[in-house]
């Protein structure tokens, strides 16, 4: 039976590969301390554990649940939004929450994207954005992202592009992998240039509340949500990454597409989780307070890491990752593999997120303060 022609466009997930052998190396014996992926390895609030195992029992608990979940769910995400950004969303079809916003990727690009449509995809950037745009047959138009423009998109080299057949362009802010926060002035453009060019501009913002003290939305922005989509998870921001919740907020019109697609691919999201994550969202800003003392330490751990490394960073970025420029002359890859092989340790090459991450690589903070420590006396 010969696969599908739509998989010769694309590899398996370098983490998915990458793992196995980081996997290999511990079996045989191998100290390995993996810093390579963002996977929380905090715990979740004790609210939300509290939550799921109060639901077990509900008489609804383990039925087929809706496509758009619960009301109070889609409430929820609602008022964090307004309480947290100040956008206004209606629970009733402004917002659809998700198995993860990685699901959300594939179910836009399935609403929006016919065969031989091209897509803006920031380079550096989320692999999955490339991998998904070739999965439904449209075309990746990469637009480069460099640390002199502060990693920010140039509209003008954006506007010397054909941009016929554009329909959809990614944008993730704050930035993954360079902890780039996100700017309002930059929003503008990318709603004034999305309208201009009738391109739906799609931002990916689940690293907002991590190290950040001005976390943005893109529908702030006035009319944002005539062109705008965003999409948000309680993965990084509340620990639950194994959970798979995600959201997706925008104009009914958008959502409705959307959900053609969702409601064809899942049977809805298990109650109990929707339970939890209610409690998640209703959080006070403690949590975030106390988590990000955690990342802070951690991160300032990193930064000596990295200084042992002979790279350099920015202390003004955020999220999850420490993004890091190494030595001129040495390749990414080079350098990962000789510290994995050498010393144990398991850091992501920046050419994993596009050729714009040659020369950098990139620290996750899901590491305890002990581990970081242990890694900087091996190197």
């Amino acid at each position: 039976m010969k696969p599908a022609k739509r998989l010769d466009t694309v590899q398996e997930y370098y983490f998915s590969t990458k793992l196995r052998e980081v996997a290999r190396l511990a079996a045989a014996g191998k100290p390995i301390i993996n810093m390579g992926i963002g996977s929380p390895d905090l715990q979740p609030p004790v609210k939300v554990l509290e939550a799921i195992q109060g639901s077990l029992m509900d008489v609804n608990a383990h039925k087929y649940q809706s496509y758009q979940g619960l009301p109070e769910l889609r409430n929820a995400i609602s008022n964090f939004y307004k309480d947290k950004f100040k956008v206004i969303a209606n629970s009733d079809d402004e917002v659809l929450p998700l198995m993860g916003s990685k699901e959300g990727i594939m179910h836009i690009s399935m609403a929006f994207l016919n065969e031989g449509d091209k897509v803006l995809i920031p380079n550096p950037g989320y692999p999955t954005y490339t991998s998904v745009t070739k999965l439904v047959g449209a075309v990746p138009l990469f637009y480069d992202l460099n640390a002199s423009n502060n990693w920010q998109p140039n509209f003008e080299e954006l506007e010397k592009q054909n941009l016929t057949d554009v329909k959809i362009m990614w944008v993730n802010y704050p930035h993954m992998p360079t902890g780039t926060k996100a700017l309002k002035e930059t929003f503008k453009k990318l709603i004034s240039f999305g309208n201009k060019h009738q391109i739906l501009i799609i931002n990916d913002n689940p690293y907002s509340f991590i190290l950040n003290d001005t976390p943005m939305s893109i529908l702030e922005v006035e009319g944002a949500k005539e062109i705008a989509l965003e999409l948000n998870s309680l993965s990084k921001t509340f620990n639950m990454a194994g959970w798979r919740v995600g959201m997706l907020l925008g104009n009914a019109t958008h959502i409705k597409e959307v959900l053609k697609v969702k409601s064809n691919m899942d049977s809805g999201m298990f109650y109990g989780i929707q339970k939890g994550a209610i409690q998640a969202l209703q959080l006070s800003d403690d949590w975030f307070l106390d988590q990000n003392k955690i990342y802070q330490e951690r991160r300032d751990l990193i930064w000596q890491l990295a200084d042992q490394l002979d790279c350099t960073y920015d202390r003004n970025s955020t999220g999850l990752f420490v993004w890091a420029k190494i030595p001129k002359g040495k390749k990414a890859t080079e350098v990962t593999d000789a510290i994995l092989y050498d010393k144990d340790i398991f850091i992501t090459p920046g050419t994993v997120f596009g050729t714009q991450g040659e020369g950098y690589i990139r620290f996750s903070l899901c590491v305890t303060s002990a581990i970081i420590k242990k890694a900087i006396s091996r190197i």
